[in-house]
């Protein structure tokens, strides 16, 4: 549930809504996953309408909390920018454009600029330049990047892209159950003060364990490249919440939005993926061979 401006967003609940929370995120969990699987697995064209619609999402979000601080990003043409680099990656690493084709990003990105030379009366012009910018880069960059993981060994392989989702949620939900019972160590207090160290390290072996099995039911990557895989997720998905938790205090919120109930909003629950993403593709593309 989103928090009015001005609400400590770090509030405790009481302790009925505590239950009632968990109810919520238990069913949404559920209901999302399943839509998740159902599209990564069915085709790359449903993969492909998922992200695209995850890419969207998170970005109106993104455009719309910057809103909340007082900002005016372009948010439909900054979601226009987004819409063309997911759909552009997507369909050059699936083959079906010529790499050629990234070069149409540039000039569409730099219309910005363009745009913004018209919008009288902003107090900021180039602030609010950079927040379109920023809500490119930090959520359609990353996600566009799915598409190069999922082509990453030539045709569509829907159990990389899969395992990789299993080990993030393997990672949240061990680190919220960890925490929620154990948590007595602070992680990082002054960015999440419910954050702890214990609730990391849960997420972390529950994560890890789920590498192991993937190794096994996913052979197109090895045991130790799954392990790998993991670790990034862990670290990278753990940075990527508290980019986002620095996100919402500098707003005074608690969610950053209301979609999804029991977890927040889009951003809320893809925050871990932004930052963990890069990273997986850099290690496949370097050490990404055919699985044993």
């Amino acid at each position: 549930m989103t928090g009015s401006k001005g609400r400590h967003p770090d509030s405790q609940p009481s302790q009925p809504r505590t239950y009632s929370n968990l109810t919520e995120r238990v069913i949404t969990g559920v209901i999302g996953a399943a839509l998740v699987v159902a599209g990564v697995v069915f085709s790359e064209w449903t993969f492909f309408a998922l992200f695209l619609t995850i890419c969207i999402l998170s970005l109106l979000e993104f455009y719309r909390l910057a809103g909340l601080d007082g900002l005016l990003p372009l948010k439909w043409y900054g979601t226009f920018c987004g819409i063309s680099i997911f759909t552009v990656t997507f369909f050059i690493e699936s083959g079906r454009l010529s790499a050629a084709f990234y070069s149409v990003l540039f000039p569409i990105v730099s219309i910005v600029y363009m745009i913004k030379l018209y919008k009288k009366f902003e107090r900021k012009p180039f602030t609010n330049i950079a927040y379109t910018f920023l809500g490119i880069f930090y959520v359609s960059v990353p996600i566009s990047l799915m598409s190069a993981i999922a082509f990453n060994q030539g045709a569509y392989r829907y159990e990389i892209i899969l395992g990789c989702l299993l080990i993030l949620w393997a990672s949240d939900t061990g680190a919220y159950f960890a925490g929620t019972f154990f948590g007595k160590n602070k992680l990082f207090e002054r960015i999440s003060p419910k954050k702890s160290w214990e609730g990391f390290f849960g997420g972390a072996l529950l994560a890890l364990a789920i590498s192991l099995a993937l190794a096994y039911y996913f052979p197109v990557l090895d045991r130790l490249q799954w392990v790998v895989i993991s670790l990034i997720i862990i670290v990278g998905g753990t940075f990527g919440d508290l980019t986002e938790s620095l996100l919402k205090r500098s707003i005074e919120i608690k969610d950053s939005g209301a979609s999804l109930p029991g977890h927040g909003g889009f951003l809320d629950r893809f925050d871990g993926l932004l930052l963990s993403t890069p990273f997986i593709l850099a290690f496949l593309e370097l050490f990404g061979g055919q699985g044993t």
